[in-house]
């Protein structure tokens, strides 16, 4: 099974680096200073110890259905949008993670709890089924978004 799974664009929370924690407030975010690791959504690695970041409530599933969800997210500052075909992040290797399978109405297909070393055949088994034409990996404790997978044809 091909696969890619992509982080957040960058460019879309740059501006919020730039605001003062009063602004910040106003769109619902906060600025943090990572006191353990903590994922950045943008390059799906986790940030150190004293990294500055920004802790923002995130619209991922922005459909008419309802299942439409927003979460909040950690990003950190300078980061490169991760994109691979194939690969998984560190990060979500290391994490306990719930795939949710969605269609093209933005309807759930599937679901299933996961460790991170076995994503790959959690994404094989939720593609699988012909309807599911993206899915949504999220950390399963805290319940937030991590990242997007999309079928990739080769």
């Amino acid at each position: 099974m091909n696969f890619r799974i992509r982080g957040l664009e960058a460019r879309q929370f740059d501006h919020l680096f730039t605001l003062s924690d009063a602004e910040l407030a106003q769109h619902g975010a906060v600025r943090r200073i990572a006191d353990a690791p903590r994922p950045c959504r943008i390059s799906l690695s986790d940030a150190n110890p004293g990294d500055e970041l920004i802790l923002v409530n995130y619209e991922h599933h922005a459909v008419a259905s309802p299942y439409r969800m927003r979460f909040a997210i950690y990003i950190r500052r300078g980061e490169e949008t991760f994109d691979a075909i194939g690969e998984v992040p560190d990060q979500l290797r290391k994490r306990t993670l719930a795939v949710r399978g969605f269609d093209a109405c933005g309807m759930m297909t599937g679901w299933e709890i996961v460790e991170g070393a076995d994503v790959e055949a959690s994404i094989e088994r939720q593609f699988a089924n012909g309807d599911a034409e993206y899915l949504h990996i999220h950390f399963a404790a805290p319940g937030c978004f991590a990242a997007r997978v999309d079928r990739v044809a080769l």
